[in-house]
C-alpha cells in the first residue's frame, strides 16, 4: 500500500469534500500539520467542522482557514489568541462547541477506540453541561460526553519510517496521538522519513497501521505565538 506522497496536495487528493469533519493535532502553533492546513486552504473546501485544541492564531495554523471562511464549526478548548475567531463567533458566523481540554482529548481517544460516549465530572454545573445528559454515580453527578469520529485526521510528527510508524518530539506530541486514531483516514506530515527498521520499536508513539498517507514537510520555521524576553542583568 502506497503511503508516501510527494506533497500535501497529493496526500489529500480525493479525501476532501464540503461539510466534512476533521480532527487536527497541535497545541497553539506547536505540532500543527501546517503543510496540510495550507493545502486545505488552497483547495477551497468549505463548511468544515474541525476538532482541535485551539484555532491557531490570526493567519497561522487553523487561523488561515478561519480567515478564508472555510470553517463552519470549531470544537476546541482554547481560542483566546485569535481575533478573527472572536469576530466570527460574536457575529454568529462561526458555530463553537467549547470543550475542556482533558475532555477533548478523551473524546478523541474514545472515538478511536470505538467508544460512543463516557461520563465525566468535568463541566458539571457550568455552561459546558447545558443540554447534556446528567447521571449520578455513588452520589455524585456526571455528564455524558460523546466520542469524536472524524472523516479525516491531520497530524504532525517528528520522524516516521516508510511504513508510517511515527515518533513525536517533546510537547509536539500533544493532541496528535489521540486525534490520529479518531477518524476514518489519518494523514501525517513529518520532518523526516527514514527506512523501515531505523526507528527503535520501543520509541514508536503511533503505529503505522493508523497512518494511511504520509509526507515530509521539512523545513519548518517552528513559529511560536509570543516571544517573551528580557534584558540580561549585569553580573
Amino acid at each position: 500500500m502506497k503511503k508516501i506522497y510527494p506533497d500535501a496536495a497529493a496526500a489529500l487528493e480525493g479525501l476532501l469534500f464540503d461539510g466534512m469533519h476533521l480532527c487536527v493535532g497541535g497545541f497553539g502553533l506547536c505540532g500543527i500539520p501546517e503543510r496540510l492546513i495550507d493545502a486545505i486552504q488552497k483547495n477551497g473546501v468549505s463548511g468544515l467542522t474541525i476538532a482541535s485544541n485551539n484555532a491557531g492564531i490570526d493567519n497561522e495554523g487553523l487561523g488561515k482557514l478561519l480567515r478564508s471562511h472555510q470553517v463552519k464549526k470549531m470544537i476546541a478548548s482554547y481560542v483566546g489568541e485569535n481575533k478573527e475567531f472572536e469576530r466570527q463567533f460574536l457575529s454568529g458566523e462561526l458555530e463553537v462547541e467549547f470543550c475542556p481540554q482533558g475532555t477533548l482529548a478523551e473524546r478523541c481517544r474514545a472515538g478511536g477506540a470505538g467508544i460512543p460516549g463516557f461520563y465525566t465530572k468535568t463541566g458539571v454545573g457550568t455552561q459546558v453541561a447545558e443540554g447534556k445528559e446528567h447521571k449520578d454515580f455513588n452520589g455524585e453527578t456526571f455528564i455524558l460526553e460523546h466520542g469524536i469520529f472524524a472523516d479525516l485526521c491531520l497530524i504532525k510528527g517528528w520522524k516516521a519510517d516508510k511504513a508510517g510508524n511515527l515518533i513525536f518530539r517533546k510537547t509536539a506530541r500533544n493532541f496528535n496521538a489521540p486525534m490520529a486514531t479518531a477518524g476514518k483516514i489519518c494523514v501525517a506530515e513529518v520532518e523526516e522519513i527514514v527506512e523501515v527498521g531505523e526507528l527503535d520499536p520501543d520509541c514508536i508513539h503511533l503505529p503505522g497501521i493508523y497512518v494511511k498517507r504520509l509526507i515530509s514537510g521539512a523545513p519548518y520555521d517552528k513559529k511560536i505565538e509570543f516571544r517573551m524576553t528580557r534584558e540580561r542583568e549585569k553580573a
